[in-house]
């Protein structure tokens, strides 16, 4: 049975109270990777996989996920600036359908409006050259998305 995809809040109630979540920056080239510790207060990078075809890059984020025993993942939804989805977040969309199929770890989409361009400014401002930034980028990209897809979760917890 393929995994349930739903924004992050409802897949907040289908993951467990402990456990990490792996968050993924679905880029056209790479895919950025990260990882809470199982308390979910912070995220990690871990690996930024070049992407080749769909059923190798499903297999080593797979493969990560079990390395650190995680229940979940939060995928970054890139959004338009006015809510609205476009061509990237249909195919992210597409990407968690297919990747739903081979896995049974709810999946939580996460609005990443704009990850990327606050990543790339914090890497500026802090000297990194354009050629260190290009590879880093998917990576620490993840790390923002899943860290911000956490602090909404214990602001939930705290509300709830």
């Amino acid at each position: 049975m393929p995994a349930p995809i739903l924004p992050l809040i409802e897949c907040a109630a289908l993951w467990p109270v402990r456990g990490s979540l792996v968050g993924l920056d679905l880029g056209t080239k790479t895919i950025g990777v990260a990882v809470s510790d199982p308390d979910r207060k912070l995220a990690t990078g871990i690996e930024t996989v070049a992407r080749t075809a769909f059923t190798a890059d499903a297999k080593r984020l797979l493969a990560l996920a079990a390395e650190r025993n995680a229940c979940g993942f939060v995928l970054g939804l890139p959004l338009n600036m006015d809510g609205s989805e476009g061509p990237r977040a249909q195919s992210t969309r597409a990407f968690a359908r297919n990747f739903a199929r081979l896995t049974e770890l709810p999946i939580g989409l996460w609005d990443e409006r704009l990850s990327t361009a606050a990543v790339e400014r914090e890497l500026i401002a802090n000297d990194v050259s354009r050629a260190k930034r290009a590879k880093i980028i998917d990576e620490h990209a993840a790390i923002y998305i899943l860290q911000g897809a956490l602090d909404r979760l214990v602001a939930l917890n705290r509300a709830g």
